[in-house]
């Protein structure tokens, strides 16, 4: 639990690699539109092995229901102000408070609706790297390191990796970004329940690609590893 903006207590899910010692980096991750499930967790856990404490805040634990809750998160990635960008402040801070954690090694990581958050972070200048998945088409006037992934056959992003890296060149900001041409949205998670099977005939063709995201995963992991340490 963090004290977030207004006061209010949100919950979140800590993951902590078994054995830390001492501070060392850590990541705060956004979900995607489904919230906190336990792909989520596992992705949590992935990271945790590799040697990062991760944060999940519950962007969504405000209420009063997950559709308002996915609308404002959503309003507030286009106008690149809101709530939920105070939160994943608050978030910030208070993960960097924690012992096991290096207050000025702290990266973002997010997927989907949290991927455009990832890159909305990445302009702040409070992250060391950033790594969106699929995200919407976010603006950027500066930034941190990216690493970022897309699927081929997720058509509304269709033009925006390259629109991306062409603007991080620009900056002379160290980046990676790929596009794997036999993935679609969602590619680097499941989704869940009866959403998984609608979602795979729709035009972001959202499903799991094991090829690409374990690909993705030893991408994000090096360069997390080089920028993070």
């Amino acid at each position: 639990m963090f004290t977030a903006s207004g006061g209010t207590t949100l919950p979140g899910v800590l993951t902590v690699p078994d054995g830390a010692a001492g501070p060392g980096p850590a990541l705060v991750m956004i979900y995607e539109v489904f919230g906190m499930t336990d792909e989520m967790r596992r992705v949590a856990r992935d990271l945790a092995a590799d040697g990062y404490t991760v944060l999940i805040p519950d962007l969504f634990a405000r209420g009063p229901a997950k559709p308002i809750c996915v609308a404002r998160a959503l309003r507030t990635t286009l106008r690149g102000e809101g709530r939920e960008l105070d939160d994943l402040e608050a978030a910030r801070r208070w993960l960097a408070d924690r012992p096991e954690v290096d207050g000025e090694r702290i990266g973002t990581i997010g997927f989907c609706l949290g991927g455009s958050f990832a890159l909305l972070l990445a302009r702040t200048g409070r992250y060391k790297v950033s790594a969106p998945f699929y995200s919407g088409r976010i603006d950027l006037p500066r930034s941190c390191p990216v690493v970022a992934s897309f699927g081929g056959k997720d058509l509304p992003t269709r033009g925006y990796p390259e629109r991306l890296e062409a603007r991080l060149q620009a900056m002379d900001v160290p980046h990676d970004v790929v596009t794997y041409p036999e993935a679609g949205h969602s590619f680097f998670t499941r989704t869940p329940g009866v959403m998984g099977t609608v979602a795979a005939r729709l035009p972001i063709h959202a499903e799991y690609h094991a090829p690409s995201a374990e690909d993705a995963h030893r991408r994000i992991v090096a360069f997390f590893r080089e920028h993070l340490g």
